[in-house]
């Protein structure tokens, strides 16, 4: 298209947010386009599902544990949870997370993605990255989409909000 991607952010939630997640390795990977940040909200980023809070949330309702597998599943078929499954698709895979574009990451404490979400950012973190990190007490998968209305909803649209504003400010 001939656009400057220097200031492209990307943003995704749930399976966008790993979609997201995956676009900004693919980028770092093939040293172009240059991103400017990625915003995942309550990503999906590993297939294998087996954290703490996948196995707490296994059948709460929403997108939950078992929510989460039919997702992958329907994504990767039988690769699912084998080592036959590229970063790209399950980003919490990647072994190195240098050289990624800052990152907003967002999620609820009560959701099967919790736990994957903020092993995501340290792993960014221990790589020299920048990511700013929120985890929502009691908010589950995609609340804002639900209760737009909700405290804590209009509180995850004005931190996003922030950060953008903050990324995307002249230097």
């Amino acid at each position: 298209l001939g656009l400057d991607a220097g200031g492209v952010v990307l943003s995704g939630s749930s399976a966008g947010g790993g979609l997201a997640a995956g676009v900004a390795l693919l980028a770092r990977d093939r040293g172009r386009p240059r991103l400017q940040g990625q915003m995942l909200q309550c990503p999906m980023l590993d297939d294998r599902c087996d954290t703490p809070s996948a196995a707490q949330m296994r059948h709460v309702g929403l997108w939950d544990g078992a929510s989460n597998l039919a997702g992958w599943t329907a994504l990767l078929g039988d690769r699912r949870g084998t080592h036959d499954v590229s970063y790209y698709a399950a980003p919490g895979r990647a072994h190195d997370l240098a050289g990624l574009p800052p990152a907003f990451i967002d999620v609820g404490s009560v959701e099967a993605l919790r736990d994957e979400a903020v092993t995501y950012a340290t792993r960014i973190w221990q790589a020299g990255g920048e990511a700013e990190l929120h985890v929502w007490s009691g908010a589950f998968h995609s609340f804002d989409e639900w209760v737009p209305d909700a405290v804590v909803s209009r509180a995850a649209r004005a931190n996003r909000v922030a950060w953008l504003r903050r990324l995307l400010a002249p230097r």
